[in-house]
């Protein structure tokens, strides 16, 4: 078996009491501080700090990087400008996902690209073999760490360890080489758990300063280190998609409601003939947001029935920290994706009352500020 990768942090958090680390895809990665309830609310109602050190930083620069980011991607990126970020997917030929991930342009002719860690060596290897003349990658994930500030006080917190305004920062936009707790960071205002929030890329040996300046910062504000439990159960509530759960080689960005990011004004990308085709004929799956009426929670892969038959099955599935609510998120058949639908979900063998429900299921009262993130 071989050893598991360790983020910088580790040596700081692995001391922590409570603490508790799990195999991430590889990476030995904390899946709860104080517990995943008490971070998940913390989060809600005040701030939560996230190790996701884990994730991949590609640049991507040259001459011809729009054009080359435009043919493997779904989004347009010839819509940004510098000192913006954008969502996006990268498809195989067939409309399913290679994996979703961040363009940020950092300036002309010059991006980077943020994909989940599970694919670093996969994405690295897909763009490398498309790769075109005037283009140049330089893969920065051994060397970049990546702190994840979210929640209500996020802005206040962060506001004081760095003399940039902060407060200014539009939603989808960045910050490069701002002075945080003594270091320089770029910092974004993404977010992955439906609230408020920033993301602080960084050099990695510089990420154990700004971690105990975060939390030290953050003690009078309530926040908390938080873990990937947390981190899991907030963007299911906001029906945010998990790769290798919403999303994957089989599950297309149109079956899995992420469309809008599909852009067919944009001329042709890797997979777009065949979603153009699920567009024009319909897909024959949707992911549906999903509650189990009987007592019962949905876990991933459990079987979804309609009409006696076989429809689908859940991709997650828990007791919403927020809500208490036996929710999930389902990619079933899409005769059956209307509000209201009686199903079933089966759950060790037993079939219980279920029903296609509202998604997200939680969205955060404070209005975003800056723009869409298209």
């Amino acid at each position: 078996m071989s050893e598991l990768l360790r983020t910088p942090l580790y040596p700081l958090y692995s001391k922590q009491p409570g603490v508790r680390c799990i195999d991430f895809g590889g990476w030995e990665l904390p899946v709860q501080f104080i517990g995943i309830q008490k971070e998940h609310e913390a989060v809600r109602t005040q701030a939560g700090l996230f190790d996701v050190s884990h994730m991949g930083e590609f640049l991507v620069h040259g001459e011809q990087a729009e054009a080359f980011l435009q043919g493997m991607l779904t989004n347009d990126v010839s819509k940004l400008e510098p000192g913006q970020a954008q969502y996006t997917l990268m498809c195989y030929p067939d409309g399913g996902v290679v994996d979703d991930l961040l363009v940020y342009k950092l300036a002309e002719e010059q991006y980077m690209l943020v994909v989940n860690a599970s694919n670093i060596t996969k994405d690295w290897e897909w763009l490398q073999q498309h790769l075109t003349g005037g283009v140049m990658m330089e893969n920065q994930s051994d060397v970049t760490a990546l702190l994840a500030l979210q929640g209500p006080e996020a802005e206040r917190i962060l506001s004081c360890l760095t003399d940039a305004d902060v407060t200014a920062l539009g939603t989808y936009r960045f910050l490069q080489q701002v002075p945080v707790a003594g270091v320089y960071a770029l910092i974004s205002r993404t977010g992955y758990t439906g609230e408020d929030g920033f993301e602080l890329y960084l050099n990695s040996a510089d990420a154990p300063a700004v971690w105990k300046a975060l939390l030290e910062a953050g003690q009078p504000h309530g926040l908390v280190p938080a873990g990937l439990g947390a981190r899991d159960t907030l963007r299911f509530e906001a029906k945010l998609p998990l790769y290798g759960q919403e999303l994957s080689p089989t599950i297309s960005p149109l079956e899995a409601g992420v469309g809008f990011f599909v852009k067919w004004d944009k001329g042709d990308f890797i997979g777009r003939t065949a979603l153009e085709e699920q567009k024009q004929n319909g897909v024959p799956r949707k992911l549906v947001g999903i509650e189990v009426i009987e007592r019962g929670i949905p876990r991933p892969h459990y079987p979804v029935h309609a009409d006696g038959v076989l429809i689908g099955e859940i991709t997650t599935g828990t007791q919403s920290p927020t809500l208490k609510r036996n929710l999930g998120l389902a990619l079933i058949d899409s005769k059956y994706t209307a509000i209201g639908t009686p199903l079933e979900v089966e759950i060790r063998g037993k079939k219980l009352k279920a029903e296609v429900v509202k998604a997200p299921f939680y969205k955060k009262q404070a209005p975003s500020k800056g723009v869409n993130p298209s």
